[in-house]
């Protein structure tokens, strides 16, 4: 993939469907926290720097990491969303932010940069397995997003993702996804209803199409009269929005009909034929992400690629450093941060790989698939957020320890459930798709089993008590087991450890 970079443009404007569902109509706009507008967290002010499609240059990297040291508590924390954020930011640190930030190519558009929300599959051109290299996409639809001058208004909670037809982060919810096709094509998803139709367009203009979809999202949010942040809490369906934004981009305003009808070129309309089609079924390991270790392509003799993971997507600053000097020295010049709070580095020689794959391991960061790390995930907790009731990361490592290094029993497939750890309700950053959760309460940790339907399955457990996390490890481990019997029986409550 090639870096995104920024530009301006207008889209017309297209009449509302009628309402078809409930909407959620929020209060206030979104507070997500950005680059140039700092959250003010317990441990001081945190920024959240968008990085679409977790492309980065190793001298934007370096200048993460110099912000993190110079303004920051030094280390670097990927998000859900393939983003980093900074944290222990200093009061009087965001001109300096802004300027470190904006000298390196990262701040392209400032009225956009809440809202360049996108993740891309973090493999794509690398192993042979997706459909098409996605890097030019990702450039585009970047640079499409900062032009457009109606996006400055989406919610920073907007997510665009560009999938080269493996399925990665088609899964991950998005509210408008390209998905490559074969041939030449690209579908375009509005929302994550599976039952939904896609519209599929020329691959010459998947990214433009994306950006026409989310101005009419923004349009309908308005004439329906409610503020939106995402496409699932507007009061039309997916299908009734991809209808709008087929009509939109034939450009002639008539109906392009039901699923499987493919519409005229409108004699205003540079896209081509527009087709709505039902989506296509993703296989069910998509949303695991790349798998820690060496990716090889097609090539016996070709470049390798190294995939790692930091554990509860923390990385030191002389980690990142590791890699930011690996990807200059040894490989293709950039990383790849994933929204499975990972790292690719391109572009190795075969010969060099194992070495900077054992460097990398030494450093502390994840490079084995047995990894008892894999998959475990957890929000700030405390000391960090005031809304957590407990220091959440520090009881999954012990839960971990206690284990004694081992993963999750898993069926044949290799796969165990993801286990996500929040330090209250609002269990922010979960993961989607089936997991565990381990939820902190006033009364102690709750374990649950999280369906793909969103129902929650409590899970049976004794009772632990401060100081023995041996009882809460067998528990989550039994209960990420895909073999587990039935997790429906009532919710044991479990004691919090005791919070210095």
């Amino acid at each position: 993939m090639v870096m995104p970079s920024a530009r301006s443009s207008a889209h017309s404007a297209a009449p509302v469907a009628s309402a078809t569902s409930c909407a959620v109509s929020r209060a206030r706009d979104d507070a997500c926290p950005g680059a140039l507008r700092l959250h003010q967290a317990d441990d001081g002010g945190l920024a959240r720097v968008r990085v679409p499609g977790g492309a980065l240059g190793t001298a934007q990297a370096a200048a993460l990491r110099l912000a993190a040291s110079r303004l920051g508590d030094g280390d670097l924390h990927l998000t859900s969303r393939g983003n980093v954020q900074l944290r222990g930011l200093r009061d009087d640190s965001g001109a300096e932010l802004a300027r470190i930030l904006d000298d390196a190519g990262l701040l392209p558009s400032a009225a956009h940069e809440r809202v360049r929300n996108i993740v891309a599959s973090p493999l794509s051109g690398l192993d042979g397995r997706g459909r098409r290299d996605i890097g030019t996409w990702l450039t585009e639809l970047d640079r499409l997003v900062c032009e457009s001058e109606e996006l400055r208004d989406l919610s920073g909670r907007f997510l665009f993702a560009v999938d080269d037809g493996r399925g990665d982060v088609a899964s991950l919810g998005a509210d408008v996804t390209l998905l490559a096709e074969r041939e030449g094509r690209a579908l375009l998803r509005l929302g994550a209803d599976a039952a939904a139709p896609a519209l599929r367009v020329e691959s010459g203009r998947a990214a433009a199409a994306a950006v026409t979809a989310a101005e009419v999202f923004l349009e309908t949010a308005r004439e329906c009269g409610v503020r939106a942040w995402r496409v699932a809490e507007l009061p039309v369906t997916s299908g009734d929005l991809a209808r709008r934004t087929a009509e939109r981009l034939r450009g002639d305003g008539s109906d392009v009909g039901s699923v499987g009808s493919v519409g005229s070129v409108g004699n205003a309309s540079d896209f081509g034929d527009v087709q709505l089609v039902p989506v296509p079924s993703l296989p069910p390991t998509a949303d695991e992400g790349p798998e820690p270790g060496p990716v090889r392509g097609p090539r016996p003799s070709g470049p390798v690629a190294l995939s790692v993971l930091a554990p509860l997507g923390r990385l030191t600053g002389g980690q990142w450093q590791l890699l930011t000097r690996t990807a200059e020295q040894e490989g293709g010049g950039g990383l790849r941060l994933t929204p499975w709070r990972g790292v690719v580095v391109p572009g190795l020689a075969p010969g060099g790989a194992p070495a900077a794959l054992a460097a990398l391991g030494d450093a502390g960061l994840v490079t084995d698939p047995s990894s008892p790390w894999r998959g475990v995930g957890a929000c700030a907790g405390r000391p960090g957020c005031a809304k957590s009731l407990t220091d959440v990361r520090a009881d999954a490592a012990a839960a971990l320890a206690s284990r004694g290094g081992r993963r999750a029993p898993e069926e044949s497939t290799g796969r165990a459930l993801p286990v996500y750890w929040s330090g209250c309700e609002r269990r922010c950053g979960h993961p989607r798709g089936e997991r565990v959760e381990v939820v902190a309460g006033a009364d102690g940790y709750r374990i649950s089993v999280v369906r793909a339907t969103g129902e929650a399955l409590p899970v049976r457990s004794a009772v632990h008590s401060a100081g023995h996390s041996d009882d809460l490890a067998a528990t989550v481990a039994a209960a990420r087991d895909p073999r587990s019997p039935d997790h429906r029986s009532p919710d044991t409550t479990r004691p919090l450890p005791t919070t210095p």
